[in-house]
């Protein structure tokens, strides 16, 4: 992790016991903490349990009645529901967790995984692309995911029909990694519960959502940034104008991914997407050879350890200092302010800074406040947009 992505006051405690680990959970359930705003409250209050005992009175100085936290038996039902999946929990600091994920602002904080963890130790490619695929699309798809993999990738995708399935379907043998947008125990498609089940024998389901959810619309976009952030490229194969897929091509070059297309005929509506990526800049793909030379060569996998420049362990018996507080007439002129400048596109943190001229110290804890009010919403990428209430987190 870079200073940037996570600027910190007071070095967070990583989870390396079960009742932080429960803490850590406990606090990304909490109402309207998303990853961006929990990696904030850690840096802030120095621990999971230091911002669950603060998150109260933060709301209150914010304006907000009523607040509670996460309770606690909400997440032991969790874990129960994870055991009984025989899920493990990635935290951010844990050694398996995707080192590429993690550099990230929005990085997930917690990742539920089902099945065999050797799948994160590879290097990964991204595959995505129409539900409702051609025949010529999905033999691509196959070739180049059995390809990939052969060659020491594991292929990412999100298990939705068509292009995903059949790139899961013929990586099998050598480990995918399904991202899913409900729970990682919630088959979705249901149609997919036996390409879900051989999954797990040697890749992995991940999620970043509660055990046992059901996907909903709004959790795809996020499922999506995931698939993006986890892989050196995210190769899109069939896609239409308005396509998932292009947001997934989108989250990628945000993150600084290589994002490479499958040409298709012009007439054919599901080609339009890749066809206008290739426009504008991704690179052509007529088979795994071409992936394979935008790369970088791939070192053979070695023993992950946090990212340089991550918060190290707070000394013990060091109680953070308390955040400065601002009276309820600054607050609310603060968030006045930042409100002001936001609209539905989303903005940049480094440019309300700078509209605001606020130093971050300022204005990180006022828009906490405002994501727990949910005034503003994170989009991929960690940018801003100004919330509605019917599209609340």
């Amino acid at each position: 992790m870079t200073e940037e992505a996570h600027s910190s006051t007071h070095p967070p405690l990583p989870p390396t016991t079960e009742d932080t680990r429960f803490s850590w959970l406990r606090l990304l359930r909490s109402k309207r903490v998303g990853p961006v705003t929990f990696h904030r409250l850690l840096a802030e209050y120095g621990s999971a349990q230091n911002a669950l005992d603060a998150l109260p009175e933060v709301a209150r100085s914010a304006g907000i009645k009523g607040y509670e936290t996460c309770p606690a038996k909400a997440v032991d039902a969790e874990i129960r529901t994870a055991r009984a999946a025989k899920a493990r929990l990635l935290c951010f600091y844990d050694p398996e967790y995707p080192e590429l994920l993690r550099s990230l602002k929005d990085a997930p904080p917690l990742l539920w995984a089902i099945g065999d963890l050797a799948a994160l130790q590879r290097p990964m490619i991204s595959m995505v692309g129409a539900r409702n695929a051609s025949s010529l699309g999905l033999r691509m798809a196959r070739s180049l995911a059995q390809n990939l993999g052969e060659a020491g990738y594991t292929v990412v995708s999100g298990m939705a029909r068509g292009i995903d399935s059949a790139a899961h379907q013929s990586s099998l043998q050598t480990g995918t990694i399904a991202i899913l947008a409900g729970g990682a125990d919630v088959i979705y498609p249901a149609d997919n519960t036996r390409l879900a089940e051989d999954i797990i024998e040697t890749g992995l389901r991940l999620s970043e959502q509660p055990m046992g959810k059901t996907p909903q619309a709004r959790d795809f976009p996020k499922r999506n940034r995931i698939i993006a952030g986890m892989s050196r490229a995210v190769v899109v194969v069939e896609a239409a104008a308005k396509s998932g897929s292009l947001i997934t091509a989108r989250d990628a070059l945000d993150y600084g991914r290589e994002v490479l297309a499958v040409p298709g005929h012009p007439f054919d509506a599901r080609s339009s997407g890749c066809n206008r990526l290739i426009r504008d800049g991704a690179l052509l793909v007529r088979n795994a050879a071409d992936v394979l030379e935008a790369l970088p060569p791939h070192d053979p996998p070695q023993e992950k350890t946090p990212a340089a420049g991550s918060p190290q362990p707070a000394l013990a018996g060091l109680p953070p200092q308390p955040p400065d507080r601002r009276s309820r007439a600054q607050t609310n002129a603060l968030h006045q302010q930042i409100l002001g400048r936001l609209g539905p596109s989303p903005t940049s943190e480094t440019d309300l800074l700078r509209d605001l001229s606020l130093p971050p110290q300022q204005l990180a804890p006022a828009l906490t406040d405002l994501e727990l009010e949910g005034a503003i919403r994170r989009q991929p990428g960690g940018l801003l947009s100004k919330a509605f209430p019917e599209n609340e987190d």
